[in-house]
């Protein structure tokens, strides 16, 4: 299972001085601590256009799921193979409460319209960035050409084909626009020109909780999300699937090449059982058993919708 590379990120001056500072930072522990996951601390990775997403703490390994399965005191004689087995055990028979042991901090830039999406998942704890006391800089989302499409036909909150020659180039300039007015009225309302500096005049500016109101939903917010290991394999399987959108799929994305790095015998298991997989109802099953004895099953007598059918037969690659 070779995972891309993680995507790094151009950072300014300033920004590297900081990073450099955490990175030098070091600190004696007894706890677990994980090689791979410290040499990627702190360091951001590039997500869409102006996005990212970087791991800024973290708690408990691979041996700490163990350890909380078997209530012991720690690693023992234990063989990495058993290890292995056990962790593959768990997920594969759903047991939950021994991923919950582990913990993982990320600090992630966002489109706001991503963000609401995000936080459909509430089993996290999050701590967004706020325009009520902070300024908002001018960066917005605009998707790449590739990932203008028109609405799907048959799914209602899917992509179909890609938008292209004038009807794309208009979108993208709109989009634009768009964003660009709105963040100029936002400045000019809050009677600031950067955030920080009133300019000199008689008005004294709306508000920041006020103006934030008027910025579309393509400008990017930041946040702290901390998530136990089990939810964010809960997370993952939703939002790195094909079917999620694919702006919150391009982090999930970074967040596998971060997740395997950091416990990689609960990816490899979370990959085998949950993301690569499939799930089946009673009556799927009962499908799959008659075709293995060699009687043949239509669709009308099989007890599936015609959804449910033709997912199942795409599952087991058959020509409907």
């Amino acid at each position: 299972m070779n995972e891309p590379p993680l995507p790094k990120i151009s950072l300014t001056p300033e920004q590297e001085s900081e990073l450099s500072m955490q990175r030098s930072l070091h600190f004696e522990t007894h706890r677990a601590t994980v090689l791979a996951l410290e040499e990627l601390l702190y360091k951001p990775f590039s997500v869409l256009d102006h996005g990212f997403i970087r791991v800024v703490d973290y708690m408990g390994d691979d041996s700490a799921v163990v350890q909380a399965a078997r209530v012991s005191y720690g690693t023992g004689t234990k063989k990495v193979r058993e290890d292995r087995g056990l962790i593959r055990y768990l997920i594969r028979h759903r047991h939950t409460t021994p991923f919950e042991m582990c913990e993982i901090k990320f600090h992630v830039k966002l489109p706001i319209f991503v963000a609401r999406q995000w936080v459909r998942h509430r089993t996290a704890n999050i701590n967004e960035y706020s325009a009520r006391y902070s300024f908002l800089d001018n960066e917005f989302y605009v998707p790449a050409p590739e990932n203008l499409a028109t609405q799907s036909s048959a799914n209602r909150q899917g992509r179909g084909p890609v938008l292209e020659g004038e009807e794309a180039a208009n979108v993208m300039r709109v989009l634009r626009e768009d964003a660009s007015r709105a963040h100029a009225h936002y400045v000019e309302m809050m009677n600031e020109d950067d955030g920080r500096t009133v300019q000199e005049d008689d008005r004294q500016g709306l508000a920041r909780e006020l103006a934030r109101m008027n910025l579309t939903l393509n400008f990017y917010t930041q946040w702290y999300w901390k998530v136990n290991l089990h939810n964010l394999m809960h997370f993952l399987s939703l939002r790195a699937d094909k079917h999620a959108q694919y702006e919150i799929r391009a982090y999930a994305d970074v967040m596998l090449g971060i997740f395997k790095q950091w416990v990689p015998l609960t990816y490899e298991a979370f990959c085998d059982y949950r993301l690569r997989a499939t799930e089946m109802s009673a009556q799927a099953l009962a499908v799959v058993r008659r075709l293995l004895a060699g009687e043949p099953v239509e669709q009308l007598d099989s007890g599936l919708s015609k959804r449910e059918w033709r997912e199942l037969m795409a599952v087991m690659a058959r020509d409907i």
